[in-house]
């Protein structure tokens, strides 16, 4: 069976739908998915195709989500094989929800001396010094065989076709070519990005079949692994796993080493042998009875639980929806957590240990809701102190009252809001959100890899940009210096919510900084403005630039403060009195894409913002 051939959802038309926040009629520009078996969306039309496939096949969400997920990778962009994968899992036959960090770790020689010795304040974004060992790979085997019900053959065959040759996309074609002069750089990305070198278009066109040999040979030396597995008598779960023993120990990794080092990266086949996937305890905190689901601290998912635990304090539904007090109590909520996380989030597998607890307790939540000041913007938030919640002393009081004084040298200086700053919050990914009848929920927000990528060799797998996450100075963040073994901080940050015990919401969506800005204002406009999932992903949001970014040069613009076009003027005059530096976007929705679940009539309905070239198919 081809896997091309279906028909996409979610076309543009004006859809208005029956439910509608604050009573009024609302036009979406999009239509709610519905379905009752199953539901699939995806950042790339192809790859909703994909999952869509599997379900009919008879695969399972986790099938589903991980044939989406080698879709996206094989259709680079914004992602490729070698980038990283942060998901959550909801099992319905244990009802928990179960963390899944596939995100690589900085390499042998990676330290903070080795880059400043170059002159770097921070690591690279691109190219081989960029590079964390890759996560994907293993963190798709790992949920397929722990959790699935297919074979990687069954789950991979339409990433393969994908790589046999795929009419590419306007948006990735109009990248590559806009990336190429970085792209030319490295052999192996010149060769397989550039099919038109030395024409005036050297990237293909939008609609060419786009081809990719090396790939497409080593995802089936993939295959191979699992079915020779299977021919020696192993399980279904044993043969995956062997395939992850083929990327990560054997000639797959061994060319991916060779062709990495031949380019001046650090991986080294010690550093791939000794990677492996965490199964992880999410973190959760309750909203209003909801329970809200995040991946660890070296993901910037708590932001949004610290930042639910402040707003419980204030009556944000009487402030009325993107109201002046509604939008700045949540830009300073979100300030507040923000300078917790560009202080204290890092990997919890090395010392020090963050304290998570503290940061995420409600009584530390109020004390931070009582600094919000009521008149205007307040530019000199700064990291609180969450140990005295955990019973203990901050090692770092020094460093952090410095800091809250201004006195500290070294961070990044603050910047007006330009182009290049704005380019670096809204990194992009994907997201796949897919789910089942029997009760299985995927939320993924998988990234790395992206255009303009090193190739590693003759994989064709694209190398992460993921060390420009890390920093070089503990004045910055004691918990995020850079040392090998280590895993970045990172912006990637999927969500489930549960209510009554049940599944009740899976939403995730891509942009780098902008991530749990978003997700938290989608979560309000459903719990607390009655909006439809369709109607919350096309809303109206708001995004702050006061923190610091994740990527580039980690600079910051206290008080930017980007709204909707359509703000009316009284509220745009208000803000601006109360210190706020207005920007404006026609569209500042997303993409986010969510299922919710409609457990009164016992369907699903899925949203996919007006943003981008998410698509979901639902049945």
């Amino acid at each position: 069976m081809k896997f091309l051939r279906y028909t996409l959802l979610l076309a543009f038309p004006l859809v208005a739908n029956a439910q509608s926040f604050n009573n009024l009629p609302v036009i979406t520009q999009k239509p709610p998915l519905h379905g009752r078996h199953w539901m699939a969306i995806t950042g790339k039309p192809l790859a909703a195709t994909a999952g869509a496939a599997i379900f009919q096949k008879g695969g399972n969400a986790v099938d589903a989500g991980c044939a989406m997920l080698a879709a996206t990778c094989t259709m680079w962009d914004v992602l490729s094989w070698g980038g990283e994968t942060q998901a959550l899992i909801y099992n319905p036959n244990t009802k928990e929800v179960i963390g899944i960090n596939a995100l690589g770790v900085a390499p042998s020689g990676a330290t903070a001396d080795f880059f400043k010795q170059k002159g770097m304040n921070y690591p690279p974004e691109f190219g081989p010094l960029a590079a964390v060992t890759p996560g994907t790979p293993g963190g798709l085997f790992t949920m397929l065989a722990e959790y699935g019900t297919m074979s990687l053959s069954e789950v991979l065959a339409p990433a393969i076709e994908l790589a046999d040759g795929y009419p590419i996309e306007a948006q990735t074609a109009n990248s590559i070519e806009r990336g190429k002069a970085q792209i030319k750089q490295w052999p192996y990305s010149k060769k397989v990005f550039l099919p038109h070198l030395g024409q005036e278009r050297e990237a293909p066109e939008a609609g060419e079949i786009f081809i990719q040999r090396e790939l497409a040979e080593t995802l089936r030396k993939l295959v191979a692994a699992e079915d020779a597995a299977l021919k020696a008598g192993k399980s279904r779960k044993a043969a995956i796993y062997a395939a992850y023993e083929r990327f990560y120990k054997g000639d797959i990794a061994e060319e991916f080493v060779r062709g990495c080092q031949e380019q001046g990266g650090l991986i080294t086949k010690a550093d791939l042998a000794n990677w492996k996937v965490e199964i992880e305890k999410p973190m959760m905190t309750s909203y209003k009875g909801i329970e809200v689901y995040k991946l660890q601290q070296w993901t910037q998912g708590p932001v949004m639980l610290q930042a639910l635990n402040i707003l419980e304090n204030f009556d944000l539904k009487g402030m009325g929806y993107n109201s002046t007090r509604y939008v700045h109590t949540v830009y300073q909520a979100l300030n507040l957590a923000f300078a917790d996380r560009d202080f204290y989030y890092g990997d919890p597998y090395f010392a020090p240990e963050e304290p998570m607890k503290g940061l995420l307790s409600k009584e530390y939540a109020r004390e931070r809701a009582k600094l919000i000041r009521t008149d205007r913007n307040d530019e000199k938030i700064s990291p609180g102190d969450p140990y005295p919640f955990e019973d203990k002393e901050n090692p770092y009081e020094n460093l952090l009252n410095s800091r809250s004084m201004g006195a500290l040298d070294g961070l990044p200086k603050d910047k007006t809001l330009d182009e290049s700053l704005l380019e670096s919050f809204q990194m992009g990914t994907t997201s796949v959100i897919a789910t089942d009848a029997e009760g299985w929920v995927v939320s993924f927000t998988p990234s790395g890899g992206w255009v303009p990528a090193c190739i590693a060799g003759n994989t064709g797998i694209g190398m992460s940009q993921r060390m420009q996450s890390f920093v070089l100075d503990s004045k910055e963040n004691p918990f995020n210096v850079v040392e090998p073994g280590k895993r970045p901080r990172v912006t990637l940050t999927p969500t489930l919510a549960l209510k009554n015990g049940k599944p009740y919401l899976a939403f995730a969506k891509q942009a780098g900084d902008e991530q749990d800005q978003l997700l938290l204002q989608f979560f309000l406009n459903m719990v607390e403005f009655d909006m439809t999932v369709q109607e919350a992903t096309e809303a109206p949001c708001f995004k702050t630039y006061q923190l610091y970014s994740s990527f580039g040069k980690h600079e910051r613009s206290p008080g930017a403060l980007t709204l909707n076009s359509a703000m009316p003027a009284w509220t745009r005059k208000e803000l601006a009195a109360m210190g706020y530096k207005l920007k404006y976007e026609d569209r500042t929705s997303g993409p986010v894409n969510a299922i919710y679940f409609d457990w009164k009539h016992g369907s699903f309905w899925g949203g996919s913002s007006n943003h981008g070239e998410d698509y979901g198919i639902g049945w």
